[in-house]
């Protein structure tokens, strides 16, 4: 079984790597396989299990986008066929159409939301995060130049309990198309979340014994108690 991990090299932030070495670290016959930039993606070949693909720097998005580009019609194929993806932190805003830079220049994106992004290199926006997939509790953290625009209320991933969906006026939090899902939450998300991580490992065929899983949601209870108290300030 084949993780297909997307552009390590700069797709790397706040330690989201982690999320597909979790996954394997739960199933031992998960396999790894990073595709740099410079080459032709496995899920142009082979269908991997989980394609996965973590946040970058604002230059790392250019470089993400055009190297993704040229495979977006085989992606919308596997979207189609409901292939799992999981995409974290800004690489989200790749998949909607364009994301705004504060020099006036404009990056096309990759076109498979009617999104799009913002970006402000003045104010990162930083804050903790708490919301639901459902009846499933979910938290994690938020740290970005941009926010995202449009309507998602029929395609989002997440609903907001504290802290801001796409944008702050919104309480729908990513998208998500069949299997496709894409989020601004970072932590890494599957190891601060023990439901979320098994819920993925069943979407995948998967083992859902979590390395350390009483250790994990221990953590994720006292976690989610410190996060429903409400006097906690979430941005800052």
């Amino acid at each position: 079984m084949i993780i297909e991990v997307l552009y390590p090299e700069i797709c790397n932030l706040y330690g989201d790597l982690f999320n597909a070495k979790y996954l394997q670290l739960a199933d031992d016959s998960i396999r790894l396989h990073n595709t740099r930039l410079k080459d032709e993606p496995l899920f142009m070949t082979e269908e991997p299990a989980l394609i996965y693909m973590g946040g970058t720097t604002e230059d790392g998005q250019e470089l993400a986008a055009e190297a993704l580009r040229p495979y977006m019609p085989r992606v919308k194929e596997l979207v189609e066929r409901s292939v799992p993806f999981l995409v974290t932190g800004n690489a989200m805003e790749l998949f909607g159409r364009f994301i705004d830079k504060p020099d006036g220049g404009r990056i096309d994106g990759l076109g498979l939301f009617d999104t799009w992004s913002v970006r402000d290199m003045e104010h990162r926006y930083n804050s903790l995060w708490l919301g639901r997939m459902g009846d499933m509790v979910v938290t994690g953290f938020k740290s970005q130049f941009g926010h995202s625009y449009g309507d998602n209320s029929d395609c989002a991933l997440f609903e907001v309990t504290k802290g801001a969906g796409l944008n702050p006026e919104s309480r729908y939090e990513g998208l998500r198309k069949n299997n496709f899902m894409a989020t601004y939450l970072t932590g890494p998300l599957l190891p601060l979340n023990p439901d979320f991580a098994k819920y993925m490992l069943r979407l995948i065929g998967a083992k859902d014994a979590l390395p350390d899983e009483k250790a994990a949601r221990e953590a994720f209870d006292i976690r989610i108690k410190e996060l429903s108290n409400p006097e906690l300030h979430y941005e800052y």
